[in-house]
């Protein structure tokens, strides 16, 4: 069975060490845990690193197929990578994990779940529509409301204050060993585990 871990993000130098991107950094994460680079399939819109993860780790021969992927649309039309590659290389909605920021989380925390709804995120609103169901598994990554009277499109723009990317770091560091979990040991241990 195949699984597919789609971070969420914008592409381009000038998105790096924004708030919207931390889906691209736990991808990139796991391709660095794996050995593996991204390449551009043609036509799929996406940049893909391929391996397998399974009991003895990402990246050890055996275990299951693994594509990680970042979209090479914008937030707002992530759908458009994720679900061709879904379909093409047959992965079920139940096999696609997506990584992406949380307004509602704290910055720092981590929530696992499986459906639900978009809340108001663009991103996880147009992979819903190219998979059509909302049946996929979610890691969400707590960026905080913004401060004061700042709007939220310039916050998760905004990029992370140096002296904050050292926690976010090991934030991604736990969402990545949370993405292994749900493949390896099954989402309900994994939200017993990285749930907090």
């Amino acid at each position: 069975m195949t699984w597919l871990v789609a971070g969420l993000g914008n592409p381009g130098p000038r998105y790096v060490w924004t708030r919207h991107n931390v889906g691209f950094m736990v991808a990139d994460e796991l391709a660095r845990r794996a050995g593996e680079r991204f390449t551009a399939p043609r036509g799929m819109h996406a940049e893909v690193a391929t391996t397998r993860i399974g009991a003895a780790g990402i990246g050890v021969p055996g275990g299951e197929a693994l594509l990680i992927v970042k979209p090479r649309t914008f937030m707002n039309d992530s759908g458009r990578a994720v679900g061709p590659l879904a379909e093409y290389h047959r992965v079920a909605p139940g096999h696609v994990i997506v990584v992406h920021d949380e307004l509602d989380l704290d910055p720092g925390r981590i929530r696992l779940k499986a459906g639900g709804g978009g809340n108001g995120h663009n991103g996880l609103r147009s992979v819903r529509a190219h998979l059509g169901t909302g049946g996929f598994l979610r890691v969400r990554l707590g960026i905080g409301r913004p401060p004061g009277h700042r709007a939220g499109a310039d916050h998760v723009l905004g990029r992370v204050p140096r002296g904050e990317r050292e926690d976010l770091a090991v934030t991604v560091g736990r969402a990545a060993d949370a993405v292994e979990a749900i493949i390896t040991a099954g989402l309900g241990a994994a939200q017993n585990r990285y749930n907090d």
